[in-house]
């Protein structure tokens, strides 16, 4: 299919293509060998691989990839909406006085959301398009920064003083460097230490991990450090890959539960792509509040 250029879709010949790559750029090793420097289209990984033990990825085979991943998406939002009407109405049931029935004071009065806001921090810009996109449609009020992995811990603190957001998500890529053997080494991933230091630097301007929920980390990031930093959430307890949206869907159970009740671990797990192997984390507050009741004007 002709000569591997940057920009390609491609997959690796060594993993039988299990993953959709974007070539990023191409240079040359001091043995001649090519070397593609690649993302991923969906799952927040880079790697380094021979230019011939890559593979353009076919039009039609990419078509298809994408109409499944863009269904995928449609169906979790659908479940996401279907979600919030009853917890909504749960929360508007609890709102109302007392003295009349639900049902009753749910015709004549209704409520206006006030979810939780985001500050989003990305080392991808192109993932970071996709979550603020992805925001949007859920209704939940965000801010993004594409900022490389290794400057988010100079600039956070900044962000979060001009922003002042209830949840803070440090995210882009990551890996555990290829030949190494110790997963408790953080020097043997690429970004983890970059956000464990960015949430330290988060946790000297808010200490509260319910004031400030964070979610940090990539794929095959170093989960315990950046919990252990002061992260809500974080990948990846088993480091697998993880779903761009992973982080999108964390932040939306947070977001939009009510400041009154704790989140289960396994509830918001559960909204996520990739699961309790690639995201984990402990329990926390919602963020959502409900005002009664909405001025006709």
């Amino acid at each position: 299919m002709g000569e591997i250029k940057q920009g390609d879709i491609v997959g690796r010949r060594s993993y039988n293509s299990d993953v959709f790559f974007k070539v990023v750029d191409l240079y040359r090793r001091e043995d001649g060998t090519k070397i593609a420097y690649l993302k991923g289209l969906q799952l927040r990984l880079f790697a380094n691989a021979p230019v011939d033990d890559l593979i353009k990825v076919e039009p039609g085979v990419l078509a298809r990839h994408l109409m499944e991943q863009t269904k995928r998406n449609s169906e979790h939002m659908k479940r996401i909406f279907s979600r919030r009407v009853k917890e909504r109405e749960i929360i508007l049931g609890r709102a109302i006085p007392g003295d009349r029935s639900k049902e009753q004071e749910q015709g004549k009065m209704d409520g206006y959301d006030i979810p939780g806001t985001v500050l989003h921090i990305d080392g991808d810009n192109d993932y970071l398009e996709l979550c603020l996109t992805t925001y949007k449609q859920l209704s939940i009020p965000a801010n993004g920064y594409c900022i490389d992995e290794d400057k988010q811990p100079a600039l956070v603190e900044e962000l979060l003083k001009k922003h002042s957001p209830d949840l803070l998500v440090l995210t882009g890529h990551d890996g555990f460097i290829k030949g190494k053997v110790d997963f408790k080494d953080i020097n043997n991933y690429y970004s983890s230490k970059y956000f464990v230091e960015a949430i330290r630097a988060a946790r000297r301007y808010e200490k509260s991990r319910d004031d400030l929920v964070i979610f940090a980390g990539a794929c095959q990031s170093h989960y315990e450090a950046i919990l252990t930093a002061g992260a809500n959430f974080a990948s990846s307890p088993q480091r697998v890959l993880i779903h761009a949206y992973d982080p999108v869907f964390v932040v939306e159970k947070i977001a939009y539960t009510s400041i009154y009740d704790p989140i289960s671990i396994k509830d918001i797990i559960a909204g996520t792509v990739t699961g309790f192997e690639g995201i984990g984390g402990m329990e926390t507050r919602g963020k959502y509040r409900m005002g009664i009741p909405k001025s006709p004007y």
